[in-house]
């Protein structure tokens, strides 16, 4: 690993050779090839390193400034980006949508040019309608990060999980991912799925048919109805949260209890799983419906692993995309 120095500005052996490289926004998966995933998961380990320390703070992105725009809620995103920015000596912004000049019916596209002509160097943009985070990048001049947008994509989580599993494992090739439940409305899962066959493994979703996306032919994934068939195979068993938010049309299940009993991952369950397999959920979990509490808090669960490892990925991704700003 590279040495780090709190009083120097000391980046990855190499890493700023391949900055201009990189694409300027990170907006889906998609924008990323094999070499570039693996620049992001070695940047990981070396922050780990980072974050460790008793002043876990490097002078990488000194002198930038980053706006953290959420206009959708958000916890683990929100927070661990603007911890990671912060972590690499960034100034940081953070935008909402009520505390924004968008509540006095301002345009977006006037808002974030505000923000630009101010001196912000990039974006990381949460929205609650699929390709603003796009949209944005054509608007203004710096790099753009997505930090979720409506259905569309959630890359940086995706790499989390990734980050997460090989922390554990060394590797993915060869590994079998089921993922559990709102397929049809997740960003998450639609990310994963690209990043988790990119890694090498093979994915599985399980739903019921009211929760699959159309054109799910087309995933690289088999499809299942039957959870429990499933369960014994699986390597990672992920489980997603019902998006009562998005489903505006009719009910998609006749109830969440009749969804749990189903697609519920329950202590019975979790015993079927092969004595390696882990557990994984992106947060915010609804206890008893998707998973039952127990089994959240039981060592097979990569849940807190995974929020801990987001500050790290972030701090990866923000340096990769905007270190090299002029």
């Amino acid at each position: 690993m590279s040495d780090y120095s709190a009083s120097s500005d000391h980046v990855p052996a190499g890493a700023m050779q391949e900055i201009s490289n990189h694409p300027r926004s990170l907006l889906a998966m998609g924008d990323l090839d094999v070499h570039r995933l693996g620049e992001i998961l070695t940047l990981t380990q070396e922050f780990r390193s980072v974050l460790r320390r008793p002043i876990p703070k490097v002078p990488a992105l000194r002198g930038k400034t980053i706006a953290n725009c959420f206009f959708e809620d958000s916890t683990r995103t929100r927070c661990s980006f603007e911890l990671a920015a912060k972590r690499l000596s960034a100034d940081v912004i953070t935008l909402t949508e009520k505390g924004s000049s968008l509540s006095k019916s301002e345009s977006l596209r006037d808002t974030v040019r505000t923000l630009e002509c101010m001196g912000v160097d990039g974006f990381v943009v949460r929205h609650h309608a699929s390709g603003v985070p796009a949209r944005i990048a054509a608007w203004v001049d710096h790099p753009v990060i997505n930090g979720g947008d409506g259905a569309h994509e959630h890359p940086t989580q995706a790499l989390v999980d990734l980050a997460t599993l090989i922390e554990k494992w060394g590797s993915l090739a060869g590994a079998r991912v089921l993922i559990v439940g709102d397929v049809a409305h997740s960003r998450v899962a639609r990310s994963n799925v690209t990043a988790f066959t990119l890694a090498g493994a093979s994915v599985s979703v399980c739903a019921p048919p009211t929760l699959l996306p159309p054109g799910i032919e087309g995933w690289p994934v088999t499809v299942s109805e039957d959870l429990d068939a499933e369960i014994p195979e699986a390597d990672v068993v992920y489980l997603l949260r019902m998006q009562q938010e998005r489903i505006v049309d009719d009910p998609v299940v006749p109830s969440l209890c009749e969804y749990a009993r189903g697609f519920g991952f329950t202590e019975e369950r979790a015993r079927y799983l092969h004595s390696e397999a882990v557990v994984m959920h992106p947060g915010p979990m609804n206890r008893g419906v998707e998973i039952a509490a127990s089994v959240a808090d039981l060592p097979i669960s990569l849940v807190e692993k995974q929020v801990s490892n987001g500050v790290a990925v972030r701090m990866a991704v923000l340096y990769l995309f905007f270190a090299g700003i002029p």
